[in-house]
């Protein structure tokens, strides 16, 4: 990581992320509905996959490369960013060292959220013929069987049944789903599915989260976060799977929901996609 990439370490790096989802929201687009047209974003240089929010800050973009990279990265392979391009943000965590709380006498490891901008590959110039770089290609939909395989491998899973909606049951440990029959398509009951999954993974005996099995209303802080995590851990096991879903229609009232919630939290989003990580990798079984 270049240390001239690094922008700030403010806490107003949250309100910055959130004020870009925000964005996608006013213009009627939910990120997390389908996070991306093909295979994943991951950096040009460490050839590895961005996760948690930077997945869905990536994507929503709609540039049409998988690759990203910083401004002195595009330097070093030899070429430029185009001039009046603009970088997107992404996220992480810096790890201080361990030191000794003051308060409390414990040890700790310092955490700040820090964020800095990465490039496109189709926003710069030089570096995808000298690299002989070979784009992936849109990949057709594959057999549901995928969906199927990431279900039946889903260790320590809930148990199943049919229902006239779908729901998840912490006091049973039960998922209970309606029919395939009455979906719109295959791609919609499993996305569905992993929805209903995802609320799942926060079982006491699977990951734990709370808000899983507290009783939590509608429009509660700890309701629409759970709702938020379980969105984009669909989300993200339907990017694994390969399917895309249909977009539920984002009407009004449901987009206004989510722009009142995360204008009331700008943490909500960054912590919520971690938590949507660790739930899929969790299903996945920790392969990644």
């Amino acid at each position: 990581m270049q240390a001239e990439s690094i922008l700030s370490h403010h806490p107003s790096v949250y309100s910055i992320v959130t004020g870009q989802i925000l964005k996608q929201l006013e213009s009627g687009t939910v990120p997390w509905r389908r996070p991306w047209q093909t295979a994943s974003p991951c950096n040009l240089i460490s050839q590895k996959e961005y996760r948690g929010i930077n997945t869905f800050l990536l994507a929503a973009s709609g540039m049409p490369s998988r690759y990203w990279l910083t401004y002195a990265q595009a330097a070093k392979l030899g070429g430029h960013v185009k001039a009046g391009e603009h970088g997107s943000t992404v996220v992480f965590w810096n790890i201080g060292e361990e030191e000794v709380n003051s308060k409390t006498g414990k040890l700790s490891k310092p955490c700040l959220l820090r964020y800095y901008k990465v490039f496109n590959l189709s926003q710069t110039e030089g570096i995808s013929n000298k690299l002989g770089l070979a784009e992936q290609s849109a990949k057709p939909v594959p057999d549901i069987d995928a969906c199927e395989a990431l279900v039946a491998a889903m260790p320590n899973a809930p148990q199943f049944k049919q229902s006239d909606r779908a729901s998840y049951s912490p006091s049973a440990d039960v998922v209970a789903m309606p029919p395939k029959s009455i979906f719109n398509s295959s791609e919609g009951y499993y996305a569905t599915l992993f929805h209903e999954l995802t609320h799942s993974t926060g079982h006491a005996s699977r990951i734990g989260r709370e808000g899983i099995e507290e009783v939590n209303g509608f429009g509660t802080e700890l309701y629409s976060k759970e709702e938020l995590i379980a969105e984009m851990g669909s989300a993200l096991l339907c990017g694994v799977t390969g399917i895309t879903p249909a977009t539920i229609e984002n009407s009004a009232a449901y987009l206004r929901s989510w722009i009142k919630v995360l204008r009331g939290d700008s943490k909500l989003l960054v912590t919520a996609a971690s938590q949507a990580q660790k739930a899929a990798d969790y299903i996945r079984g920790g392969a990644l």
